[in-house]
């Protein structure tokens, strides 16, 4: 992948958090020894270093998340002139 084709956005957010979101139920069966190799349960994630956007979800709202989002992607997008 060449540098131009690639944009890492880190969302940060709490393991709790994650948890409270999960629909499925992933991190409980994780949790319970269902599902081996987790991240963040009995894997280790680690925090990337170099990200082009960090959105932190302790601090923004869902809007100001997404509007972080969409400023960075509109800011990145070539200006067409037709």
């Amino acid at each position: 992948v060449e540098s131009d084709e690639f944009i890492e956005i880190y969302v940060d957010t709490s393991i709790e958090e994650c948890e409270k979101r999960d629909p499925k139920g992933l991190y409980k069966k994780a949790r319970l020894g269902e599902i081996l190799d987790f991240t963040g349960i009995d894997s280790p994630y680690e925090v990337p270093k170099n990200s082009d956007l960090v959105i932190d979800t302790k601090n923004l709202s869902i809007d100001e998340s997404v509007e972080k989002l969409f400023q960075f992607i509109m800011n990145k997008m070539p200006i067409n002139k037709y």
